[in-house]
């Protein structure tokens, strides 16, 4: 048995789900600490509640948001510049547990303290997130301007997390790599018990998933097919036009969209793949500004499992046309439907052998503040 400590990047909830599936295969044979803020805080803290597991709050990263539902650059890069004031502090906080409670592995999903603590402390890293995608994978495939936001990007993505020991990237789609890139390893998306285990069926409904606000056309447009559709993100708001909003619960979101006839979604990597795995067609409709999910919807397109639309631009036709090509979806789906988790967990389950036959050489003077952490907020062995 080792010890993991493991950090989620808490912005939107396809981190936290990532985690969540590879940790419900560790914690069987592993003493796991989770690290997260945001919506990833919220829902581990809340599913290891009780349990082994133990949650820490740790300060992160958030994209910020206009009026208009856009992701907002300005507002993203205040935030960014208040982390970087914290950043130092908490990695020095980081070692100092490190340097306790002696871990044998670090994984990350696009939490960049934790690494930065274990690299000053010379203990493995395992990067386990989708974003990296845009430095490894050759994007050729995109349009030039597409590829330019994606070579910016690229660059925060190498300064969240670079030096890891070894890196898999979670997608529901897989590009060649680029020339060059080593220690690299491509799954599927990461499968939580719930949408591993069910029961796939086709009840007539559609099951759509927005985040924070959006544009009134995209609503106004489902509910022009005339079809019934369960949305979840926004919140329990009143029912309309054949419309039922629902706070998001996992396990109530998990079986309608195994019984759902199509998805309309934001551009979530972890949501498309999960439907592709149950056998649904997604129609993608990329957050304003969100350049990730831009890639994402395009990638969906050239899957063939799928089409998209800009969510200023999307219209009933269009998803009429979407699912009037079922037909065409799924046999598409049929060759792409993939569950990455046991080659994550094999990767870590690698690196922990190899941690726990060398050992770690901790260093000493990394260790530079007594500080503890937030408490912790979840179960403790």
């Amino acid at each position: 048995m080792a010890t993991i400590f493991y950090g989620s990047c808490g912005e939107g909830r396809g981190h936290a789900t990532r985690v969540r599936a590879v940790v419900e295969r560790l914690r069987a044979r592993h003493d796991v600490v989770v690290f997260a803020f945001g919506d990833a805080l919220a829902l581990l803290a809340r599913a290891y509640r009780g349990t082994g597991v133990r949650v820490e709050r740790i300060p992160g990263v958030r994209f910020g948001y206009g009026g208009d539902g856009r992701v907002s650059l300005a507002r993203t890069a205040a935030a960014a510049t208040r982390y970087l004031v914290l950043l130092q502090p908490l990695v020095a906080r980081l070692v100092r547990l490190i340097a306790s409670e002696k871990p044998d592995l670090v994984v990350t999903d696009f939490e960049p303290a934790l690494p930065r603590a274990a690299r000053r402390c010379g203990l493995p890293v395992v990067s386990i997130d989708h974003q990296h995608f845009l430095t490894t994978e050759d994007l050729g495939i995109l349009p030039r301007w597409l590829r330019l936001h994606a070579w910016a990007m690229g660059g925060v993505v190498s300064a969240y997390v670079s030096d890891a020991s070894e890196t898999v990237v979670s997608s529901f789609h897989h590009l060649p790599l680029r020339t060059g890139v080593s220690n690299v390893t491509q799954v599927g998306p990461l499968l939580r018990p719930q949408i591993r285990s069910a029961e796939t069926t086709n009840g007539g409904h559609l099951v759509a998933y927005f985040r924070r606000s959006v544009p009134e056309r995209a609503l106004g447009a489902i509910a022009g097919l005339g079809l019934p559709t369960r949305v979840y993100g926004l919140g329990a708001l009143p029912a309309r036009r054949g419309l039922v909003f629902l706070e998001v619960d996992e396990s109530a979101f998990a079986a309608d969209l195994a019984a759902c006839r199509a998805l309309v979604t934001t551009a979530g990597n972890q949501i498309i793949g999960e439907a592709i795995f149950l056998g649904k067609p997604v129609f993608a409709v990329p957050e304003p500004g969100n350049f990730e999910q831009a890639i994402n919807a395009r990638l969906l397109g050239v899957s063939g499992c799928g089409a998209w639309a800009h969510p200023h631009a999307v219209r009933s036709a269009d998803l009429e046309r979407f699912l009037g090509g079922s037909a065409r979806f799924q046999a598409n789906i049929r060759r792409r439907r993939r569950d990455g988790t046991a080659a994550a967990v094999a990767a870590i389950e690698r690196r922990v052998s190899g941690a726990i036959r060398h050992g770690i050489p901790f260093s000493p003077g990394a260790v530079a503040l007594d500080v503890g952490l937030t408490p912790a907020v979840a179960g403790r062995r």
